[in-house]
């Protein structure tokens, strides 16, 4: 393990985060429900077209951080208790439907939707 010396000083700068703090607010006031991701996306953009400095994500996320502009983490939904072994049974034939749909392109641009459902009948159900 390394000592350092009494007169040792961490002499490496904070950054000044002032005017990337101002730029997160004035994205934050037009669109107030973004995360630090969409923010520093936003900012990219922004200094790609306005010849700014670039940000980087963790900076944006360490200053959002700091000045409490993250949004508290959606609670983790508990997994079902339910145990599901995969058949579906049913006592009573034309209980079991299927259904579904899709929508061909013509090369014209006009648009054809097909949708069906069908009843799942088998002989365990007789």
């Amino acid at each position: 393990m390394t000592h350092w010396s009494k007169d040792w000083q961490d002499r490496r700068r904070k950054p000044d985060d002032s005017e990337a703090l101002a730029r997160i607010h004035a994205v934050i006031g037009d669109l107030p429900t973004y995360g630090y991701h969409r923010v520093w996306a936003v900012l990219r953009r922004q200094s790609e077209t306005d010849d700014m400095a670039v940000l980087n994500a963790k900076r944006v996320y360490r200053i959002m951080r700091q000045n409490v502009l993250l949004f508290e983490r959606k609670p983790e939904i508990p997994p079902s208790k339910r145990a599901h072994t995969g058949k579906v049974a049913v006592g009573e034939n034309n209980q079991r439907w299927c259904s579904d749909g899709f929508e061909f392109s013509y090369d014209n641009g006009e648009k054809m939707p097909v949708s069906f459902a069908t009843g799942i009948s088998t002989a365990a159900n007789h």
